[in-house]
């Protein structure tokens, strides 16, 4: 089934599609993440594994557009605004990191042996890091947007932007070196940056003035699938043009996803956007798999693993000492050290080109791809492992007391804005509390607003104790974790019986166990709030305002009656008494027990669980 000209029929497609779907659902239940499932799809597939496929960079070409499409999603989220803010992160974190690894890198490539314009050429090449491997493993990880995020893909950007200089080097190179090939000529430097910024400037012009009347003309014609067609089209349209004027097609979409990210079809354009991605940038890791050369690695493996290892240890160096000096903390230079270890699918463009002009010879040529997929590959891996031997990250305690002899009235246990809205009428009436969170940010949080909160575990009784809870008239447990409540409440019970205990429900399971623990008062979080929002619902419908209280009243009562029947049947009591929108479902008559401890209607006593 190998291909004989690196054609792909629709069994190769098949084929495709079926490592992927077997691959990475493993890797992710074995906590490898999906890049590594790619990877290793990838190679089995491969030249090199079962020989399904024959030519793996005609597979990259194609699902480069992955990349692409990626790059646009992330340029959405950014407004231009959110992008000026960056400059200092684009132009300053990342020109000094780029340098400095290149540095760094050319150094160890000529203490391996390499000649000083291979050694930079194949360093500056190693400098750039994978853009798709990156920003896959941030957004699995869900930190595109935290700061330490937004902070890499500056880096991202600045190294796309290195090599439109980077070539150029290529090229000065080749006229300087003797035995190197003769380019042919090339555009001056200062017409190439002007079409560079001509580029960007139609770019712009585009997503401001162009975009919105465009695709408001297209939404009005109501031709969903057009739709479709013309995000794709201002996508890869933006790529091919900047790639024209020789930026890279990332930065293209980019910076199209920017100018059209406070457009009136932002949205969806990302929705139109995403599958293709998803797919494409899947199909981008399984090419780079099938690039490893396997039989390179096997007769040369001292240096292949070697100089994958050295420069990825020298690189992090490089690295972490310039997130340290730019002031990043200890953990988040780590993690971007380690993160950025690798090589990139812009090395191969940089060693293709320096290989045509006589700068690098085949067999270094070969070997350096060979050491930047080894190290794509082992970016994953290398990342899994630091999560693993870092310590659980410490919290800051710079302004934070702890509980100690603390003497309120009542005890407030957890702090989130289900209990600060419950403070609010103790304070009024001038009850002295007491607050203990475990939450140092909520903590810092809730002294902006007039609160002093103590730092306290609830589920320990020492801190229980120091709060004053032996004291307390009332303990209010308002955790938001149904675990730490249920001990809060079992140490409460056993060693403050005094106390008053009320309790912040999760959900009606919850509640039940409350209530069988014994404590004296328990609310679902969301009940009182849901029916307040019903009732105005009705009414703005046009229900008078009486029959909607009527229908909240029936409806309350229903609810209690359910709960009884709960606690004396379990969860799945009382499903009769719920109404639900399928029309063959009617619900029981309201039956109320005639003397208290009655049963209830045998009838009103069928099964349902739920949530509320």
């Amino acid at each position: 089934m190998a291909t004989e000209a690196g054609g792909m029929d629709l069994g190769h497609t098949v084929a495709l599609l079926a490592v992927g779907v077997v691959a990475v659902p493993i890797f992710r239940k074995l906590g490898l993440g999906a890049v590594l499932g790619y990877l290793a799809a990838g190679v089995a597939v491969g030249p090199f594994g079962f020989k399904l496929f024959a030519d793996s960079e005609a597979i990259i070409h194609v699902a480069e557009l992955g990349v692409v499409m990626f790059l646009f999603l992330i340029g959405l989220d950014m407004r231009p605004a959110k992008l000026w803010a960056m400059r200092r992160d684009i132009f300053g974190l990342g020109v000094v990191q780029v340098l400095a690894c290149g540095a760094l890198l050319s150094g160890a490539g000529i203490a391996y042996g390499l000649p000083p314009a291979a050694a930079v050429i194949g360093a500056m090449g190693f400098v750039l890091s994978s853009t798709a491997v990156i920003m896959k493993m941030l957004d699995d990880r869900g930190e595109t947007a935290l700061p330490s995020g937004q902070r890499s893909v500056a880096i991202l950007l600045l190294e796309d932007l290195a090599i439109i200089p980077l070539l150029a080097l290529v090229a000065l190179l080749a006229a300087l070196l003797p035995t190197a090939t003769a380019v042919e000529a090339t555009q001056p430097w200062w017409q190439a940056l002007l079409i560079a910024v001509g580029a960007v400037g139609v770019v712009f012009a585009a997503g401001k003035w162009l975009m919105n009347p465009i695709f408001s003309v297209l939404a009005a014609s109501g031709a969903r699938e057009v739709m479709t067609a013309a995000a794709l089209l201002v996508v890869l349209g933006a790529a091919v043009f900047m790639d024209w004027a020789g930026l890279s097609m990332g930065m293209g979409a980019f910076l199209a996803g920017v100018l059209l990210s406070e457009s009136t079809f932002r949205h969806q354009l990302e929705a139109d956007v995403e599958p293709f991605r998803g797919i494409l940038l899947g199909l981008f890791f399984l090419g780079v798999g099938m690039s490893l050369d396997l039989l390179l690695v096997w007769n040369q493996w001292p240096v292949i693993i070697g100089g994958a290892l050295v420069f990825m240890l020298v690189k992090s160096i490089g690295i972490y000492t310039v997130a340290r000096i730019f002031r990043a903390k200890h953990r988040e230079a780590l993690r971007r050290a380690v993160l950025f270890a690798q090589g990139g699918e812009f090395a191969f463009v940089l060693y293709s080109e320096a290989l045509r002009a006589g700068v690098l010879e085949g067999e270094i040529t070969a070997s350096m791809t060979a050491i930047v997929i080894l190290s794509m590959a082992l970016t994953p891996l290398a990342a899994i492992l630091l999560e693993r031997l870092l310590p659980a990250e410490k919290q800051s305690m710079e302004g934070i007391e702890s509980a100690s002899d603390l003497h309120g009235r009542v005890l407030f246990v957890g702090f989130g804005r289900f209990a600060q809205v419950v403070s609010q009428p103790l304070l009024a009436k001038g009850i002295d509390v007491s607050i203990i969170e475990i939450d140092v940010e909520m903590i810092r949080a809730a002294g902006q607003f007039g609160f002093k909160v103590y730092y306290g575990d609830g589920t320990r009784l020492d801190v229980l104790r120091a709060s004053g809870a032996e004291r307390a008239e009332a303990i209010l447990v308002c955790v938001d974790k149904q675990e730490a409540a249920d001990k809060i409440v079992e140490l409460a019970k056993s060693e403050f019986p005094h106390a008053k205990l009320y309790v912040r429900a999760f959900d009606r399971g919850h509640a039940l166990r409350l209530i069988s623990a014994g404590v004296d008062y328990q609310l679902r979080e969301v009940l009182e709030s849901a029916f307040v929002f019903g009732r105005k619902v009705l009414v703005d419908l046009g229900v008078e305002e009486d029959e909607a209280d009527e229908i909240l009243r029936d409806v309350r009562q229903r609810d209690e009656q359910r709960l009884e029947m709960q606690i004396a049947g379990g969860l799945r009591a009382g499903l009769s008494l719920m109404r639900g929108n399928i029309a063959t479902t009617q619900p029981a008559p309201l039956i109320v027990p005639r003397r208290e401890g009655e049963a209830l209607n045998k009838e009103a006593a069928e099964a349902i669980g739920d949530r509320d």
